[in-house]
């Protein structure tokens, strides 16, 4: 079935290459979400974006008067604003931990993803990145053989973080391989990259990167 368009005045400042701007567009896709994409290049951004956000940073969401600057509350807004399908889980609890996963995704992952796609440390210290990385994925991959999704038995904000990160991967040099113990993983994230939502998000940069 396909995604049903719901109007809107929101204008997305989004940088093609970033994984912050790639999981709200996932997020905007699944909503359905009619949206206006500006595809910024970050080292030349436009007037209106440094008038609207005082850091000048990607990605920045308008919606009318409301200027979001940080993913995570776009993302958060984005499911409050438009509930269905719901992302974030409805008891307190749950949208606790879910919000608990995003922070260690962020410390654990999105950094290393960071520092590996600014070339950031000498070669052997970037092996080393990416072989720590492969071994942090690698060893949560039992999870994807009890639920088809991150702890979840539907898509939710968490996975659309950790799409992000997996599509990056091969661009930045890490193969999961194919052993037997990592075939949850590589299912979770055929899984991923088979939604409408992920492949409607994709910015031209994406397209290349895997």
């Amino acid at each position: 079935m396909g995604v049903v368009a719901k109007r809107s005045s929101m204008i997305f400042y989004s940088d093609g290459r970033s994984q912050y701007s790639h999981r709200v567009r996932i997020v905007l896709a699944e909503k359905g979400v009619t949206v206006e994409t500006v595809n910024v290049d970050p080292a030349h951004t436009p007037e209106d974006l440094a008038s609207l956000n005082p850091y000048n940073s990607l990605p920045t969401l308008v919606d009318r008067d409301l200027v979001l600057y940080e993913a995570n509350i776009m993302m958060e807004y984005l499911d409050e604003r438009f509930p269905h399908p719901p992302l974030f889980p409805v008891y307190p609890v749950a949208r606790a931990q879910s919000r608990l996963w995003m922070y260690r995704i962020q410390r654990d992952w999105c950094s290393v993803i960071d520092d590996l796609s600014a070339g950031k440390g000498t070669a052997g210290q970037q092996d080393k990145m990416r072989r720590e990385l492969r071994e942090s994925l690698v060893s949560i991959a039992p999870i994807f053989a009890e639920k088809p999704y991150f702890m979840s038995d539907e898509f939710s904000v968490v996975d659309c973080c950790v799409t992000a990160i997996l599509w990056r991967l091969p661009s930045l040099g890490i193969d999961l391989g194919n052993h037997k113990s990592v075939q949850p993983l590589l299912e979770y994230r055929a899984r991923l990259f088979a939604r409408d939502s992920v492949r409607m998000s994709l910015s031209d940069q994406e397209k290349e990167m895997v």
